[in-house]
């Protein structure tokens, strides 16, 4: 009897920080709901704005605006840009970040129908569903507030509005500041068609722009008297090309024509090409940029022109933290899917008919953990250099069915109505439960501490920046 007895005496305080644990998770998941409209506002607000990268002034101002009438205190122009900052809430340790983005694309401008209609021709559009990503990150964060304001919880709760993230990777100067130095763990999610835990390492990269300068002339009166800088720019782009058969499987090269001439009989004096590389991680990206660089000066030797290489930025794969991963997907199964009504299902086949893709609406599931691949596929985020100096947390939520072209008009128009607004709202949840165990679990920060160490294997940070403030006023 007195053994029985003290086995059930055990159990209950095994099960009480458990139950505790889920009660807190119960109330942040409550915040979450309460905040719905005003999340679902917040968001609509910043998809109308549609700013591009580090023209966020109104996206910025709505987000700090709502931070601050929660009882956040903002810091502004963090790493000397002005659509950067930081919400923070608490005192002390455990400092727990999670990211927030919130620039659009250029010329993705569309209204929310189920079909290609831009709202404004030629405008901005949230190809990549940023307006939901900083939105559903700060209502998790609020969340958690709540719960330390009430002293459920203790330490601090970090909100980062990062902007840029589209072209010039604003995190790479906040990382450069030193405002993610001292966080214990950072939340990220983004906006996918699947909902999953994220634990792929997506691939590195460096953004340069080359530019050609030469002399004009009439293109037909005196074309000898000329030199092309748009013939150093097609024999540079032909280089590339070229040298495309010889990279890696992981390797991707791209590029974008800015400037080759203004009519067609000037022999123009200017062109200029922006340049993005990528591979699987920096060490690989560094071998692809250096071959690249030869390839422009060769091209201005041939063509009898002068050249100019300025490097843009680049950034870090992912460093996966699968510890953290794992804690993250327990929440999401104890969740459940996303469930949607007949009507979103018909607006999501009508998005797929759009785009020629099979008519099978959204799947409602969680899909299961992966393993991390060692050849990673896909795209690039900032998010990796943030990774390679605290542990990092990745999430994507579903808001846009299966098949829908990213970075496209029809990813916009699902951020803009419900599909988009139940994923940002899966996503704060999501996360506002995840933060509760890494703010009272102790044990859980510190193996997801020892995994970031050993994965870092003595690697010292080092971050791909040019020298002066970030090019905030960029002419590229």
């Amino acid at each position: 009897m007195v053994i029985r007895s003290l086995s059930i005496a055990l159990l209950v305080l095994y099960l009480a920080p458990a139950a505790a644990q889920n009660e807190l998770k119960e109330k942040a998941a409550a915040s979450v709901d309460e905040q719905y409209v005003a999340l679902t506002e917040l968001s609509d607000k910043i998809w109308s704005y549609e700013e591009i990268a580090f023209r966020e002034t109104q996206s910025a101002a709505a987000l700090k605006a709502y931070a601050r009438a929660n009882g956040f205190t903002v810091t502004e122009n963090v790493g000397e840009m002005p659509t950067a900052f930081i919400a923070e809430y608490g005192s002390g340790k455990p400092i727990i970040g999670i990211l927030g983005e919130f620039d659009a694309l250029p010329g993705l401008s569309q209204a929310t129908v189920p079909e290609k209609q831009p709202l404004n021709e030629g405008g901005a559009g949230h190809g990549c569903g940023h307006n939901l990503f900083g939105t559903a990150s700060l209502g998790a964060a609020t969340a958690i507030k709540e719960l330390i304001e009430a002293g459920q919880l203790k330490g601090t709760i970090r909100f980062y509005g990062t902007p840029a993230e589209e072209k010039f990777f604003g995190k790479l100067w906040m990382v450069r500041a030193g405002v993610f130095d001292d966080v214990d763990v950072m939340m990220d999610w983004h906006p996918s068609a699947s909902t999953k835990v994220s634990v792929q390492t997506g691939l590195a990269l460096v953004d340069f722009v080359v530019e050609f300068k030469g002399q004009a002339a009439h293109a037909a009166a005196d074309p000898w008297n000329g030199r092309d800088a748009s013939d150093g720019l097609e024999l540079f782009t032909t280089g590339i090309n070229y040298y495309r058969e010889h990279v890696k499987p992981s390797v991707r090269i791209h590029y974008d024509i800015q400037n080759a001439g203004e009519v067609v009989n000037v022999v123009p004096d200017y062109a200029r090409v922006w340049t993005r590389v990528r591979d699987g991680d920096r060490q690989g990206v560094q071998v692809v940029y250096d071959q690249v660089k030869r390839i422009a000066e060769g091209a201005a030797m041939m063509a009898n022109v002068e050249y100019e290489l300025t490097l843009i930025s680049g950034i870090h794969e992912v460093l996966v933290n699968r510890t953290g991963a794992a804690a993250l997907q327990a929440n999401l199964e104890a969740m459940g899917p996303i469930t949607y009504t007949e009507a979103e299902q018909e607006f999501a086949k009508g998005i797929q008919a759009a785009v020629g893709k099979p008519e099978i609406g959204i799947e409602s599931k969680i899909e299961p953990l992966e393993e991390t691949q060692k050849t990673p596929s896909g795209g690039s985020t900032d998010v990796g250099d943030v990774s390679y100096v605290v542990p990092t947390i990745r999430l994507r939520a579903t808001t846009a069915p299966s098949g829908t072209p990213w970075h496209s008009w029809a990813v916009v128009a699902c951020g803009g109505m419900s599909i988009g607004h139940k994923g940002m709202k899966y996503a704060a949840e999501a996360m506002a439960r995840t933060m509760v165990d890494l703010f009272t679990d102790d044990d859980l920060r510190e193996e997801i501490r020892k995994e970031f160490v050993e994965d870092l294997d003595g690697y010292e940070y080092d971050g791909m920046v040019p020298a002066g403030p970030p090019p905030v006023d960029s002419r590229f």
